[in-house]
């Protein structure tokens, strides 16, 4: 599972991009914190992949976090009219799916 997951979140990542770049130009900062946090899900579960035990979980939790984060600053970003539900539709969906990766991995 937790291979698989950190495919997941590459995806994620990649279905940024074009949402991203209609941020980039409204809002910089939010696109930063939105890479940033993106970057942070697969980072911190590719590290947990290598650890063990309370450490590991730690990890995928804290990658929960950014994804939930990376979720909410899209959210954010359609609330305030940067994207439509379409643009941030598909990264949306694949945060949820890392989500409930992770969520499994750590219960």
């Amino acid at each position: 599972m937790a291979f698989e997951v950190f495919e997941v979140a590459v995806q994620m990542v990649g279905a940024l991009r074009e949402p991203l770049i209609v941020v980039e130009r409204r809002d910089p900062d939010l696109a930063r914190q939105v890479r940033r946090a993106a970057a942070s899900v697969a980072l911190n579960i590719g590290e947990g992949r290598r650890r063990t035990g309370k450490d590991r979980i730690h990890l995928w939790r804290v990658a929960a976090g950014s994804a939930d984060e990376v979720a909410s600053a899209l959210r954010v970003a359609e609330a305030f009219g940067y994207l439509n539900g379409a643009g941030a539709g598909a990264a949306l969906k694949l945060c949820d799916r890392v989500l409930a990766m992770l969520w499994r991995l750590t219960h």
